[in-house]
């Protein structure tokens, strides 16, 4: 990325830009008249039919091109970091900050915080708001960068200024009310913390939320995650069953004020709370379009209803004997048991199911998503697996076939000497097992 405008990484086959002789190392400055300086840029710019566009030639050498093209048709670009440059880091250091909480020696990326308001457009990344100012808050209204994801945590100035260390905390509020004027839709979350942010604070932050509906069109309210790594850190505790039934009633509670006012729920409690619990998990229809999947709010409700299919079309024995293994971590344990008790009532079919607690960040990291290769190795080497073992698709860093610690599937696979197998859905394992009728 240079001071100015963004570098061709490549150019597709039979595109404008192919037509037009642009390569990869040319850089883009400029779209009728106005810079362009990442991604929303250029996304926004490109929309009109006429364009002038202004690049610069990888022999420094300028030219001004006049494109007529349709209005959802591409230049047919690629640009070097994805078109965002560098990405916008947080300033806080909040008292939860689970980044701050992990083990040394992990890869540097995975160390990085952002705090990216055009991430969270782009990708959904939750950000807090608190590096933005009044230009970049006119930038958002002006593009219509909706929807957005934040992170509010307490609408309590003060306490939200204590909780993530930060001065420019205190106006989340306003910048709220700023964006819900503009038209921005926002999905919202809260981390909390016992004894910090929930009780008398939690209904404040519900209720101020409340007031922005339909622009504030989400709550998630999920736990804090502590791991063994918090040294010289802000003392926190997790919650025990008793204190996640007092945040499940509270949260159901504000559901039926707002199902009243607004014909739709608003706040959601993530699966984790309702597990920890030991709560119903709610039926579908009361998770509505199932906003916050992504945050781990419905995710378990979708599981069961898809098993719930399944089950019924199961046969009753298997031509040929199989023998798997499953594996998650303590917290999903008592919903996977049930789904391995009807796998093994066919005839044939035999399915072990590994509960395993986290060794890696510690066992109050309860969630299969944080398991590590280093943690499977453990706690699954010399066991007989069987052929296959079926793990769950969130232990892997999106779009990669590596665990958080940098083992690799395949490292995992030599290591155990069994075939590995990643799943995102129910269905996948019946259909990989030959059990899909």
């Amino acid at each position: 990325m240079r001071d100015r405008g963004l570098i061709i990484k490549s150019v597709a086959d039979d595109s404008i830009a192919d037509e037009l002789r642009l390569q990869a190392g040319d850089v883009l400055l400029q779209i009728n008249g106005q810079e362009v300086n990442d991604m929303l840029d250029y996304r926004y710019l490109i929309a009109d039919e006429y364009l002038q566009v202004l690049v610069q030639k990888y022999n420094e050498e300028q030219w001004l091109l006049e494109i007529e093209k349709d209005y959802d048709e591409t230049l047919g670009l690629v640009f070097q970091d994805d078109g965002w440059g560098p990405t916008r880091q947080c300033g806080n250091k909040c008292i939860f900050c689970f980044v701050d909480q992990m083990p040394g020696q992990m890869r540097p990326s995975l160390y990085v915080k952002d705090d990216d308001y055009r991430l969270s457009f782009a990708q959904g990344n939750f950000i807090t708001l608190t590096n933005i100012g009044p230009t970049e808050l006119e930038r958002i209204a002006q593009m219509r960068l909706s929807p957005l994801y934040i992170s509010v945590h307490t609408t309590n100035p003060v306490l939200r200024r204590e909780m993530m260390g930060n001065p420019r905390a205190e106006q989340v509020m306003d910048q709220l009310r700023f964006l819900a004027d503009a038209g921005i839709r926002m999905h919202t979350q809260v981390v909390l913390c016992p004894g910090v942010n929930d009780g008398s604070e939690l209904n404040r932050t519900i209720g101020d939320l409340g007031e922005l509906w339909p622009a504030v069109c989400s709550l998630a309210v999920v736990p804090v995650g502590l791991t063994a790594h918090r040294q010289k850190l802000f003392s926190l505790n997790t919650y025990n069953p008793r204190e996640a039934r007092e945040v499940v009633r509270e949260v159901q509670r504000w559901q039926k004020v707002f199902m009243a006012e607004y014909e739709y729920p608003l706040v959601f409690a993530s699966d984790e709370f309702y597990l920890l619990a030991g709560a119903r998990i709610p039926p579908a229809e009361e998770y509505c379009d199932f906003p916050q999947t992504e945050n781990g709010v419905g995710l378990v409700r979708l599981f069961m209803d898809e098993w719930k299919q399944l089950a019924g079309l199961l046969p009753e024995c298997v031509e040929h004997p199989i023998h798997c293994s499953l594996v998650t971590g303590t917290l999903a344990g008592p919903l996977l048991a049930p789904v391995a008790a009807r796998l093994n009532k066919i005839s044939g079919l035999q399915v072990d199911l590994h509960i395993l607690e986290n060794k890696y960040f510690g066992k109050t990291v309860t969630v299969a998503g944080l398991l590590t290769g280093t943690d499977l190795l453990n706690g699954l080497a010399g066991l007989d697996l069987g052929e296959r073992l079926f793990i769950p698709g969130v232990m892997l860093r999106a779009g990669e076939q590596v665990f958080l610690d940098d083992v690799t599937l395949k490292e995992l696979s030599d290591k155990l000497k069994v075939q590995v197998i990643p799943l995102e859905h129910p269905v996948e394992l019946v259909q990989l097992l030959g059990l899909y009728p």
